[in-house]
């Protein structure tokens, strides 16, 4: 039996193997390790939609001439299932009452909600809750929703045109996070619950866009921020988000400042500015 992957001959042997299923489950588990997943499938010419994808596992491979496996990076799935999910919050705002059941329906038993549930859990939450709301309050949670949608769409298919236009916001947030103690010390509470709330979005988007542009070019993961090795800086960084939100939590208002003002607001600036050079020189 021939056995293609994404149309290219692949040098799998088969030893114990007796079904379909079990070849995929063997590729599967080579795949996740190098961030890929199946994403179709064709036997003998013939594509397996996705209703007959349970039939064709059982299925003994006596017989079969060729198998052709589609796999796809994680990151281009998850664009796949964002993009859907966004048709159906859109299709959500447009439908009258009575088919706004059927739309939540189809998304029950979409391969993107399957997906998202798995790969991104909180993402898919936040989207099934706004599917599954009824009447005005469902459309309201579909129109909030759909920003975060267009915004993490935007950053996996585009993920340097996205991180260029974050210059303006970082200088911005880097400054409320050196104003940070002062507003705490004379009561200005809101501004300062929004400087946390910003930090942390500006934060996890930038290391979301690094992860995305570390898998399209290993060398962007060979950086070094102030001679620290990134993955160090990260963890560093990350520990040190973590204890800022910890001490917000529980005021302590000097912690606050110091984690604030000397260091998340530097390796913030460091962080952006050396990515910005990495993207430059790769």
């Amino acid at each position: 039996m021939d056995i293609s992957i994404n149309g290219q001959a692949a040098d799998i042997t088969l030893e114990s193997e007796r079904t379909i299923g079990e070849v995929l489950a063997g590729l599967e588990n080579w795949l996740g390790d190098s961030g890929f997943r199946l994403k179709g499938l064709e036997i003998d010419g013939e594509t397996v939609g996705s209703d007959a994808v349970a039939a064709a596992f059982e299925r003994d491979l006596g017989g079969i001439e060729a198998l052709d496996i589609t796999v796809c990076s994680r990151s281009d799935l998850t664009l796949d299932a964002l993009c859907e999910a966004r048709d159906y919050l859109a299709a959500l705002g447009d439908t009258e009452s009575a088919e706004r059941s059927r739309v939540t329906g189809l998304w029950e038993q979409s391969a993107a909600a399957s997906f998202l549930a798995t790969e991104n859990p909180a993402l898919f939450q936040d989207i099934d809750s706004a599917l599954r709301g009824e009447g005005a309050e469902g459309c309201s949670r579909a129109a909030r929703i759909l920003p975060l949608v267009d915004d993490r769409i935007r950053e996996i298919a585009a993920p340097a045109e996205e991180f260029s236009r974050m210059e303006g916001l970082v200088s911005l947030i880097t400054q409320r996070l050196e104003e940070l103690p002062l507003d705490i010390q004379t009561g200005k509470d809101g501004r300062a619950a929004e400087t946390v709330s910003l930090f942390t979005g500006v934060t996890e988007k930038l290391f979301r866009i690094f992860f995305l542009l570390q898998a399209k070019d290993n060398a962007v993961s060979g950086m070094c921020i102030e001679t620290i090795p990134v993955y160090d800086f990260l963890g560093e960084f990350g520990s040190a988000l973590k204890e800022l939100l910890a001490a917000y939590q529980s005021k302590d208002v000097v912690l606050v400042g110091d984690l604030a003002e000397y260091e998340l607001a530097p390796r913030l600036r460091s962080f952006y500015a050396a990515l910005g050079a990495g993207l430059t020189e790769y």
